[in-house]
């Protein structure tokens, strides 16, 4: 009986714990979902609140530039001086917003590292060119070192290394008022690479070693301190550094200066071992302090990817390679080598684009799927810029994108999914056209007098003309050669050019082939009609002034502006930085922010152009439908009663302004918000706080077609 009530309580023990066991796992699930919930809460706080912060910023940053230029001459020394210091102030102030972006990305998790080759020689360069002149600015004696043992290069995320060296030297410059500051990059135990950055500057007291890497804490954070700053950089820093499989050190002493020591192994795979000296601090994660140790955390990474950015030498034939697909990244350089190009490799668009004008490649193979700045953004950036949009661009990506890829002046596109098979058409594609070494135009028209200006305007070294009066002659010659780009006559007799135009539709040999109608007469909207029946199997562009004709013929036929003789380079000069087409055209602002408005219209109004605002998506339709003679609307997104989106839906449905162009403002905060903005009809997007200049610039493209 005993032995059975001790059971007895036994089992009821045991049915007691059970319940306190599922009680605390309901609590901790309950727990678990509070705070991923509050983690999106956050999110969702941090997108909303950069946003709310652009808005005010943008008109700061705007008003103040105008002022700092001074272009009425009205304004005295000091004023200007002013004006300079309030546009600093304001990009302080979004350098911050960035950071704290920064910062929450690391936190969630959400920061992506790209391992590639980065050589050591050229991140001595960039430091070099980026802090020798502010070093000066102070008198402080600067330097880089590369000890004897180190390796050329390592295994790394380039833009990540960057950023951290970039956080580190700014401080040492910042807190050192006179001395000197060095980066010494040497090799050091565990088959590492350590980037010390040694200064002569206030140094840090023992006991607050630690707290300078926590968010917004600085050594010297009393009221009365000396120096700006948020305390952002060095825990974002800290948290890159593990991301690459690393740690950063500190070293100092009160008023006897600092060293910050980044070490990095060699290769993304391999633990970065380090004695642990007593007066070295080192940087703990959290996660390790709650466990009672302060070792640092490393993050394994994928096998890294090899291109020959090290093996290059003038006269190679370079080929850039864009793609988020590591795979298909090793591929390339395979099918590259097989084809005699030389390969350089990118996994983010922006990576892709500073590659570019570093190494100004021959030929670029582009997915419209990449991280950071997506493939149709980096193309579009290519084809805008003089010193690129010659170079031609293969775009790897769904076949239903074809005509626009080569709209926007891309040489073909590949289908995917991509294999080795068809990479190899492509490299043979573009060693192909590299090899012609130019171009082939087919002019078209009846008028004997155009078809020699036009020829005038074309003409060059390395394109090849061919012209027609008819039809028939059209098409003989479209059967007999291969043309990279035709210029087509709307007024060719008969109905000549649609005849044209259909031929050319109907052959699948032609897909894709551009076309650039000419003519010195409007449209009629019956005409306008049938030419968009044919953009779905050929890119046909209007193009009614010389100027912008050559710009479009340049485009397809990939040819260098820089190598056009003096007078044409000057038409292209009058077509992207006069300010002709801007005077009398009126301007539609969507905003409900009227200090935006208000900033903008000063800017527009000494470009001669007349300006309508609306406060929401509603009332931008009713006062559209009131000014029908509105050249350009620039569209804000986050908008009360009817937002961004929905307003340029509902304008797009209206067949008087389907062609209207309609740039949106976004803010870089906001994903998606790029996509969002064209699939709703916007013809182009710029973020906030708009840059004055690139908004003019990307005005008078839309203005001009």
């Amino acid at each position: 009986q005993e032995k059975a009530e001790l059971l007895e309580r036994q089992n009821r023990d045991i049915e007691i714990k059970n319940r306190e066991i599922e009680t605390a796992r309901a609590s901790l699930e309950e727990k678990a979902e509070q705070l991923a919930l509050s983690s999106k809460y956050k999110s969702e706080f941090l997108a909303n609140m950069s946003h709310e912060l652009r808005t005010p910023l943008n008109s700061l940053l705007i008003l103040s530039k105008v002022l700092a230029g001074n272009e009425s001459g009205n304004l005295t020394e000091q004023q200007v001086d002013s004006a300079v210091t309030i546009h600093n102030a304001g990009s302080d102030l979004l350098a911050l917003i960035n950071d704290i972006l920064d910062l929450s990305k690391v936190e969630a998790g959400k920061m992506d590292v790209h391992v590639g080759r980065t050589p050591l020689g050229g991140v001595r360069d960039f430091v070099e060119r980026s802090f020798r002149p502010l070093a000066e600015e102070k008198g402080l004696a600067f330097a880089v070192e590369l000890d004897p043992g180190t390796p050329a290069e390592i295994e790394t995320d380039e833009q990540r290394l960057q950023q951290i060296l970039k956080n580190l030297l700014s401080n040492a410059i910042k807190f050192t008022d006179r001395g000197s500051v060095t980066l010494r990059v040497s090799p050091a135990e565990g088959d590492s690479v350590a980037f010390a950055v040694e200064d002569t500057g206030i140094g840090i007291p023992p006991d607050k070693l630690k707290l300078i890497f926590e968010a917004f804490q600085q050594a010297e954070g009393s009221i009365s301190r000396r120096f700006g700053g948020t305390g952002l950089g060095l825990s974002i820093s800290r948290e890159i550094a593990k991301l690459l499989g690393g740690e950063i050190r500190v070293a100092s002493e009160a008023r006897q200066g600092s060293t910050f020591t980044l070490h990095l192994p060699r290769t993304p795979r391999q633990r970065v071992q380090l004695p642990e000296p007593p007066p070295v601090a080192t940087l703990p994660d959290p996660a390790d302090i709650a466990h009672g140790n302060g070792r640092s955390q490393t993050v394994e990474l994928p096998e890294p990817l090899t291109d020959d950015r090290a093996d290059l030498h003038p006269g190679d034939r370079i080929a850039l390679v864009m793609t988020e697909d590591r795979e298909l990244a090793r591929s390339a350089v395979e099918v590259a080598h097989e084809r005699g190009f030389k390969c350089l490799l990118a996994l983010r668009g922006d990576a892709g684009l500073a590659l570019v004008h570093e190494f100004m490649p021959k030929a670029i193979v582009l997915s419209r799927d990449l991280p950071f700045v997506e493939g149709s953004a980096v193309l579009d950036h290519l084809k805008r810029h003089p010193e690129t949009r010659h170079i031609p661009v293969y775009v790897m990506g769904d076949p239903a994108s074809e005509c626009e890829a080569r709209a926007s002046g891309a040489l073909g596109l590949a289908a995917a999914p991509v294999t080795r098979d068809s990479l190899g058409g492509v490299f043979d594609e573009l060693a192909g056209f590299l090899d012609r070494r130019g171009g082939a135009v087919l002019l078209v028209s009846s008028d004997t007098e155009q078809r020699q200006e036009l020829s005038e305007l074309l003409d060059g070294p390395d394109v090849k003309i061919d012209s027609a009066a008819s039809r028939d002659d059209a098409l003989t010659a479209l059967d007999a050669r291969r043309y990279d780009c035709v210029v087509l006559d709307l007024g060719l007799g008969d109905g000549g050019a649609f005849g044209v135009l259909d031929r050319v539709k109907r052959a699948k040999r032609f897909r894709g082939l551009p076309v650039v109608v000419h003519t010195s007469r409007e449209l009629s909207p019956r005409d306008e009609a049938r030419l968009r029946r044919y953009a779905e199997a050929m890119v046909v562009k209007d193009a009614r002034s010389p100027e912008r004709l050559l710009e479009e013929t340049l485009l397809y036929l990939h040819r260098p502006e820089a190598r056009l003789p003096a007078d044409k380079r000057r038409m292209l000069e009058r077509l992207h930085s006069g300010d002709e087409v801007f005077e009398g055209k009126k301007v539609l602002i969507v905003d409900d922010d009227v200090r935006n408005v208000f900033a903008l219209t000063s800017v527009f109004e000494r470009h001669g152009m007349r300006v309508v605002f609306a406060e929401n998506g509603r009332e931008g339709i009713e006062t559209l439908r009131q000014h029908p003679d509105v050249s350009l609307v620039l569209m804000d997104i986050m908008m009360p009663e009817m937002d961004g989106y929905e307003a340029t839906r509902a304008v797009r449905q209206m067949p008087e302004f389907q062609r209207l162009p309609i740039v949106a403002l976004t803010a870089k905060a906001m994903k998606g918000d790029r996509e969002k903005s064209i699939a709703s009809g916007a013809s182009d997007y710029i973020t906030k706080p708009v840059d004055v200049d690139q908004l003019l610039s990307l005005m008078r493209v839309w203005l001009y077609q």
